[in-house]
């Protein structure tokens, strides 16, 4: 499956299902479509945010319980709402974050530069293959129905999510479990990556302001990957 719609078509197609809303009417979601990625670009700047990003994760735990971080306490909190229990299933800025202080892992300079802005912002920050989507983005809870396909014990499987659950989903199936917990395969970056879309998750305390700065700070991170890169943006949730 290849995405056939412009990244206007896609973002202006991506959309929150109101009982989301109703979860959480904080929430608002800033999404770029990244073009003209060189998936062999080897950027210093990539290099640069991990380590800002893992010296700024040992300041933060250094003072504060991670679990009482704003944004991770945040999402703690809607987690539960849908009946997901947080510490076992953490949301990926609160994995992020625990694992910054013994060091980030250094994937490619794609996901090197998505992670570090996670942990330097304090948001949640999802990566997929923009082409790799069949559809839209939709934000939505769970019939239980759904496709997932994910990783057990080094083979593909395919789950199920638990009704109710908040999900990210396209015309396929799930693309991302429990709002912003765990991606699928299908719609993985890779090596080959060359137009990727991004979502960053906020809840109060953060403001559209922050938010926007967050995804300013990606783009011109990301715009070190390759001559011909090129950013579409939309903001969607309360505002």
């Amino acid at each position: 499956m290849t995405n056939r719609l412009t990244p206007t078509e896609f973002l202006y197609g991506c959309s929150i299902d109101p009982s989301v809303l109703e979860l959480r009417p904080d929430y608002r979601a800033l999404l770029l479509v990244v073009e003209g990625i060189d998936p062999r670009a080897n950027s210093e700047i990539a290099h640069e945010l991990i380590n800002k990003a893992e010296a700024h994760a040992n300041e933060l735990l250094a003072a504060t319980p991670v679990d009482q971080l704003p944004q991770i306490s945040a999402w703690r909190e809607a987690y539960r709402g849908f009946g997901a229990k947080p510490q076992r299933t953490r949301n990926s800025l609160e994995a992020l974050t625990r694992r910054a202080g013994a060091g980030l892992p250094r994937v490619n300079a794609l996901t090197d530069i998505y992670n570090a802005i996670s942990v330097l912002h304090q948001i949640p920050l999802g990566g997929e293959d923009f082409d790799l989507y069949d559809g839209p983005a939709t934000l939505t809870r769970a019939t239980g129905d759904e496709s997932f396909d994910t990783t057990a014990g080094g083979e593909v499987v395919l789950e199920n999510p638990e009704t109710g659950e908040v999900i990210w989903r396209d015309n396929t199936g799930v693309t991302c479990r429990r709002w912003n917990w765990r991606q699928g395969k299908r719609t993985a970056l890779s090596q080959d990556t060359t137009n990727a879309f991004f979502i960053l998750d906020a809840l109060a305390p953060m403001s559209d302001e922050e938010l926007e700065a967050t995804g300013e700070a990606l783009s011109q991170a990301l715009e070190s990957l390759g001559t011909a890169v090129q950013v579409s943006k939309r903001m969607v949730g309360a505002q």
